[in-house]
């Protein structure tokens, strides 16, 4: 950051500690500003007085005064690839905010014209240049950047150039079924059609791709339409003949108890019982069989029940598990009255009964060794730190023996889970076990840096509070650095770092 920038910053941040102190002493002219743009009478921060600040100086909010004032220090090349970012991200009013200063910034490459939907740029392009249609823009071809654009949500009324510009580009070359390299140098590849449907929530872009010849079997489409919330993609995909064996999607669809898309699944050819190997893009699935997953996730006895008149075995064992011992073990005792009542076997083991009394909340007498557990077992509490009501049960594993700090597959041990998930009383529980803060997970993230990706893309982040966990980490120690801040594109957690820096003296 350049030091006027820093500067411009600062006498902001002096502003809000100026209009603070005199809110404070009941000043008259502060106490009306700050009513001007803070409704009601509750204990303000301040993040309340730099949200003023930015308010007077004509932004909407202080995270946007503080871009306006950082993109004033950018390159144009800086911008456009900040652009191109926010529309991958879907950060709009980073978008906005690019265009309004520079509406040329579009310009700057073909990339961010496709991804922009600016229909008569792109036809001068490719008529210019026909090659253009195939040329790869950095990473990613014309396509996949029209794909993973998420303008569709800033702009809808533009569907008719999207789609103008997807056609424009198939006669010119393009692949319908085009996809880059999830890693640097791996064979696995992210597709148009997971791009669009799935990454974009796109729902016209897909369907144009698929009704172009995209091939749905891709490897990811089909697993990640059941997170959108509503069942048209999968509807979608499915009528087009996508496969659902050795995509995990029935899973994945119990993971949010959804009993029309499992029912979906399971009518297309779904097996309840297929066990996976690993993802092609090297992530390892969670392989598991339909109810077994089914009972960790909690789900209600009717989905057992469709899962078990489509074939499912109720005794199939897993990790050392049947169902009915695997819904004791996360305490879904409504699925395993059904088991029973359906005829599975209900013998329990010595440790599974041991575990079955954690999940009520009860210490067993004999504590476990750790080393003679399945690994699954060890990951217990990962497994379960994501989930809410778990308090109990988390504690009585705890005293039991096992370890908080053991980490799954992805090496996200029980605190990272818990914070992605947004949970502040078990991110509180954790706490006080004391584990490292600045441990990294597979993804590359300690345990803040993973609570600032959920606060973006926990599906249940709307009804979850990152921003507690955040502050817990933080007054616990865990370290802010600067990119945290820069890459978060969640508003309202930017504006609690910025306070937090402020009042920590980092700033």
């Amino acid at each position: 950051m350049s030091d006027g920038i820093a500067s411009s910053l600062e006498s902001c941040r002096k502003a809000a500690r100026r209009l603070s102190k005199a809110h404070a002493l009941r000043d008259a002219e502060a106490l009306a500003r700050v009513a001007a743009h803070i409704p009601g009478t509750r204990l303000l921060k301040h993040a309340d007085f730099l949200h003023v600040i930015a308010r007077e100086a004509g932004h909407e909010s202080w995270p946007k005064l503080k871009f306006a004032l950082e993109s004033e220090a950018m390159s144009r090349a800086e911008k456009a690839e900040r652009l191109k970012m926010a529309l991958y991200l879907g950060q709009h009013w980073v978008t906005d905010r690019l265009l309004a200063d520079n509406p040329g910034l579009k310009d700057e490459n073909l990339g961010l014209q496709i991804a922009l939907y600016d229909l008569e740029a792109v036809r001068a392009a490719i008529e210019s240049d026909p090659e253009t249609a195939i040329r790869p823009i950095g990473l990613r071809s014309p396509i996949l950047h029209l794909a993973f654009s998420k303008e569709i949500h800033r702009c809808p009324e533009r569907q008719a150039e999207m789609l103008a510009i997807a056609e424009l580009l198939l006669a010119h070359g393009a692949n319908a079924s085009d996809g880059y390299a999830a890693e640097p140098g791996g064979a696995h590849k992210l597709s148009a059609l997971y791009g669009a449907l799935c990454h974009a929530d796109n729902f016209a872009l897909g369907r144009w791709l698929l009704e172009k010849g995209a091939d749905p079997d891709d490897d990811e489409s089909l697993y990640h339409s059941t997170e959108l919330g509503d069942p048209k993609a999968l509807k979608l995909l499915l009528e087009h003949d996508a496969k659902p064996w050795g995509t995990n999607a029935l899973a994945r669809a119990l993971d949010f108890r959804s009993e029309e898309m499992v029912r979906l699944l399971l009518e297309a050819g779904a097996d309840p019982d297929e066990a996976l190997p690993d993802h092609p893009g090297g992530q390892p699935v969670h392989t598991i069989p339909a109810l077994h997953q089914a009972a960790r996730r909690m789900c209600p006895a009717g989905l057992a029940d469709l899962l078990l008149d489509h074939g499912a075995d109720p005794n199939r064992i897993w990790n050392g598990h049947s169902p009915y011992a695997t819904a004791r073990i996360y305490g879904n005792d409504a699925m395993a009255e059904l088991l029973a009542q359906r005829g599975a076997d209900t013998s329990l083991s010595e440790t599974e009964m041991r575990l079955s009394a954690c999940a009520r909340g009860i210490v067993p007498a004999k504590p476990f060794d750790p080393d003679r557990l399945h690994r699954e077992d060890r990951m217990l509490l990962t497994r379960i730190a994501f989930e809410e009501d778990r308090l109990a049960h988390m504690a009585a594993l705890v005293a039991a023996g096992l370890d908080p700090d053991q980490v799954d597959e992805m090496k996200l041990p029980p605190l990272h889970a818990a914070g992605w998930a947004g949970l502040p009383q078990t991110v509180a529980f954790l706490l006080t076990l004391e584990p490292d803060l600045d441990r990294k997970n597979a993804y590359g993230g300690d345990a803040l840096g993973t609570v600032l990706h959920g606060s973006e893309h926990n599906l249940d982040r709307a009804k979850r509070d990152h921003i507690s966990c955040a502050r817990l980490l933080l007054e616990a120690g865990s370290t802010l650095h600067p990119e945290y801040i820069a890459g978060c594109g969640n508003e309202e957690m930017v504006q609690f770092l910025e306070d937090w820096q402020e009042k920590s003296g980092q700033a």
